[in-house]
């Protein structure tokens, strides 16, 4: 077995970003930048109101107030820019911009309007309420760099920077190869002792939501020659294909011996991690060049989701080259104490609380490699490092958030 640190390091040194492709900008959200995105000219490109009010020379207003201005012109967002009379006030709205003259705006209720004339009791400072050229980006500067995952917010701010299309990282092909003489569709007949397959459902889900094209096969028995053509197949198109269940040493176990046959060179097989220990990684070599990744996850629901979520989700992400690959973890308070051995890092489902200002982290009861109900009910895997051998009740431990993968 090797450390959690050490394979997932492994895994995604061997990581190289797919290629790039243009895309409308309404079809980026959530794709990867392969690109800077500069600002070609400030944002903003003129100063502005932020307030409805009247634009005013704040020179021109000496003494103590109240002052009684007259007002002359209008300028709305996107209309005609007129320019400030001398000793006059502007009507002006939020969003158009600034007459020439004029460097303070007096919010509409802060200046009463009698006729055609308003009255303002104090002086604004220069610069008030006004949104300057160039505030947010100067021109030439980077406004999103290569590498980041564009949330709505930064395809808003790319629309802004009126770019109506993205290169983005393409999406990475999946093929998701589930094995076993047990395995049946949800919903379908079966002989006694069947089950409906649910861990492609949750690698298929959670590949699409960290940004892949996903193709789920046929499911695999349990006969070595069938299984090696399965893979066979699998590996081509695919940029990563993941294996669920058939991985470890039984009689039956014939998808890690299939992998082989077929081509993929296997880097490591064991981790140091519980759940999950019998994880298969490695790889096959393309005759056109580059590489297929391979993720042989164990067929236990548990074990298969979390070793797809620790492992799989990060290096879909470094193959569109996204700059932060790995989740970020929080710091959460243990509720409950429990004992356990040492030499395997643990990962806790579990559901989190809020309690005094604290995140509170508490262990899904059921914590079996074979449980499915524990990820349906967990929004965070709370992280047990490999060499302590007990958690007490108020312990802070790192999390993960399940949202965040």
């Amino acid at each position: 077995m090797i450390p959690f640190e050490e394979a997932l390091a492994r895994l995604l040194a061997a990581a190289v970003p797919v290629g790039p492709e243009r895309v409308p900008l309404e079809e980026a959200a959530g794709r990867v930048l392969a690109e800077d995105l500069v600002a070609a000219e400030p944002m903003p490109a003129f100063d502005y109101s932020a307030m409805d009010g009247y634009a005013l020379a704040s020179a021109e207003l000496t003494g103590g107030g109240p002052f009684t201005l007259p007002v002359r012109g209008e300028s709305a967002a996107g209309g005609p820019l007129p320019a400030l009379e001398p000793g006059a006030a502007c009507r002006i709205f939020t969003g158009a911009r600034l007459p020439p003259g004029s460097d303070a705006i007096v919010p509409q209720e802060d200046a009463p309007r009698s006729g055609d004339a308003i009255t303002v009791r104090e002086a604004p400072r220069a610069g008030a309420w006004v949104r300057r050229r160039g505030a947010d980006l100067a021109e030439g500067a980077v406004a999103l760099r290569r590498g980041a995952r564009l949330s709505p917010g930064k395809v808003a701010l790319a629309a802004a920077l009126d770019r109506p299309s993205l290169f983005v990282a393409r999406r990475p092909v999946v093929t998701v190869l589930c094995s076993g003489d047990e395995l049946r569709p949800p919903g379908s007949p079966g002989p006694a002792g069947s089950v409906p397959e649910s861990n492609g459902y949750f690698v298929a889900a959670t590949a699409r939501a960290a940004g892949a094209a996903v193709r789920v096969a046929p499911f695999v028995p349990d006969d070595a020659a069938r299984a090696t053509g399965a893979v066979a197949t699998a590996l081509r198109g695919s940029d990563l294909v993941v294996t669920v269940g058939g991985v470890s040493v039984g009689d039956r176990d014939v998808v890690r011996p299939a992998l082989e046959a077929a081509g993929v060179t296997l880097d490591f097989w064991r981790v140091a991690i519980k759940p999950g220990k019998p994880l298969a990684v490695g790889r096959a070599e393309l005759a056109r060049g580059g590489a297929v990744h391979v993720l042989g996850l164990p067929g236990n629901p548990a074990s298969a989701s979390l070793t797809f979520a620790l492992f799989g989700v990060p290096l879909l992400r470094a193959l569109q080259g996204d700059a932060a690959p790995l989740p970020p973890r929080v710091i959460v308070r243990a509720a409950g104490a429990l004992r356990r051995q040492t030499g395997r890092a643990e990962f806790l489902r579990a559901r989190l609380e809020i309690s005094s200002g604290e995140l509170v982290a508490r262990v899904a009861p059921n914590q079996a490699s074979g449980a499915v109900t524990s990820f349906a009910e967990a929004d965070a895997l709370v992280i047990v490092p490999a060499d302590r051998d007990r958690v007490d009740e108020g312990d802070r431990l790192e999390a993960i958030r399940l949202a965040e993968i």
